[in-house]
């Protein structure tokens, strides 16, 4: 299989924990990311609605470029659906910037809420995101998405362990989004490509194991099925499961599991050059003069 399953896959949360980059460094390495040779995994930079004003002062800062295109951002909104609308005029008040994205946070049961919000703000072009809490409701809360034209966003870790859902959770939110044909993302937590227990000792999931999960429950399988495949921690298996996909298995898959946020571009997609799921990239070559 080629890189068609992580086409786009890496949304550039370097802003936001554990990363907590400072404004001007995350900007400037996203730059990098998008001028290199891996270009093609990255997504959006993803920046917090209330951390818009100082994006745009750091852009106000830098040299002028007629040939730079606008920067694609998406915005988290956690303050809910009120918020929407002063976080898309602030981002489509700077012609430097480019509105991807919004994901607005909803609270048990505010999902229709959160969509109708997203239905009043969103310009075209720009993916919306609702995410859904935890618990009890939750199903409702997606049941309310579906068909809406907006993707569902799932938490998927966090600073704590009861942050991180486990296996079952996280396969019952994933069978009940496939089943309802809802697009979805997933934010926090998926640092790795495969299952591991971190030095804190938070159970993490791997995005790899997210993916073939979504694809097994696509092809019919039930959320026992996800739940086995999301508990796999052996990296063998897990690439050899994702090689096994076509791209145009890959492409159904990603169809569902649009993207997800992660504090370091770098550090998964290096974790799938060690599985041999991607080639190392190559480096440039040097200028004589």
């Amino acid at each position: 299989m080629s890189g068609a399953l992580y086409r786009k896959l890496f949304d550039d949360a370097a802003l936001f924990p554990p990363g907590n980059a400072p404004m001007g460094e995350a900007l400037a390495a996203h730059r990098a990311h998008l001028a290199g040779p891996r270009a093609g995994y990255v997504g959006p930079f993803l920046v917090a609605d209330a951390r818009v004003a100082e994006l745009r002062a750091v852009l106000g800062r830098e040299p002028e470029d007629d040939g730079r295109a606008p920067l694609a951002v998406a915005v988290t909104v956690p303050g809910g659906a009120g918020a929407v609308g002063a976080a898309v005029d602030a981002v489509l008040a700077d012609p430097a910037l480019r509105l991807a994205g919004v994901e607005v946070a909803a609270a048990p049961g505010g999902a229709r809420e959160a969509a109708g919000a997203l239905d009043s703000h969103l310009p075209g072009g720009a993916e919306g995101f609702v995410e859904v809490s935890r618990g009890a409701g939750v199903r409702e809360d997606l049941e309310a998405l579906a068909g809406s034209g907006h993707s569902a966003k799932f938490r998927t870790g966090g600073l704590t362990p009861e942050a991180h859902p486990g296996e079952d959770e996280l396969a019952e939110l994933l069978h009940a989004a496939v089943a309802l044909g809802l697009p979805f993302k997933c934010t926090a937590g998926l640092h790795h490509a495969v299952r591991h227990t971190t030095r804190e000792g938070f159970e993490q999931h791997g995005f790899l194991n997210v993916l073939l999960a979504t694809g097994a429950l696509l092809d019919g399988g039930g959320s026992g099925d996800a739940a086995r495949i999301l508990a796999e921690r052996d990296g063998t298996t897990v690439a050899g499961l994702a090689a096994g996909l076509t791209d145009g298995g890959a492409e159904e898959v990603r169809g569902r599991f649009r993207s997800f946020g992660t504090c370091s571009v770098t550090e998964p997609l290096e974790d799938l050059v060690v599985l041999g799921a991607l080639p190392a990239p190559r480096p440039r070559r040097a200028l004589h003069h």
